[in-house]
């Protein structure tokens, strides 16, 4: 029986054969973390991200000043409402005063909104049409479960997007809509954050 190891001994055993973390990857445990934390912040409004990143020294800098981009990249979304539009603008400015090369930055910013404003333009037809015809689909389904159970009182007024089944089919044709903004949005915040 002394030959079987406990769990912890052999978690311990697996971290001594990986070795001791670099320096290097202590500081970023460390500063990426107060990074992140600072961009949450900054979104609420809480304080002035430049200024308090501004206190760490020139070696912590970068590191904080990474974690707060990714948060605050992350924070940008399909502008599906008022307060998604404010929290990318947030977001974009607080990226911006943060990044060196403002032109490559305002590049990919400019793909960005031309994305936006389809989504909401273009984007919101789209969305309007499948709606309708999400709607008609599943209404023609129910009218026709209805009559083969009940006959001839399939004339009934059906509220169909009060229907479970209405909401998931919706949900789903919504989902196929979003998911070709939201690919180029991802494509776009990976640019955003290797934006020097």
């Amino acid at each position: 029986m002394s030959e079987m190891k406990s769990a912890f001994e052999r978690a311990m055993e697996r971290a001594e054969s990986l070795g001791k973390a670099s320096e290097e990857d202590l500081r970023k445990w460390k500063y990426l973390p107060e990074g992140e934390k600072l961009a949450a912040k900054y979104l609420r409004d809480e304080c002035d991200l430049v200024i308090e990143i501004g206190r760490y020294d020139d070696n912590a800098r970068p590191l904080v000043a990474e974690g707060a981009q990714g948060i605050l990249a992350n924070n940008i979304d399909l502008p599906r409402n008022e307060h998604a539009k404010k929290a990318n603008k947030k977001a974009m400015e607080g990226i911006k005063d943060l990044k060196r090369d403002k032109v490559s930055l305002e590049n990919v910013y400019t793909k960005l909104r031309r994305i936006f404003n389809h989504y909401e333009q273009d984007g919101e037809q789209q969305r309007k049409q499948a709606y309708e015809a999400v709607k008609s689909d599943v209404e023609a389904k129910l009218r026709q479960a209805m009559q083969q159970q009940h006959g001839a009182a399939a004339d009934m007024k059906i509220n169909v997007e009060a229907q479970p089944q209405f909401q998931q089919e919706w949900r789903r044709a919504l989902a196929q809509l979003d998911s070709q903004y939201l690919t180029l949005l991802e494509e776009y915040k990976r640019e955003i954050l290797s934006v020097p």
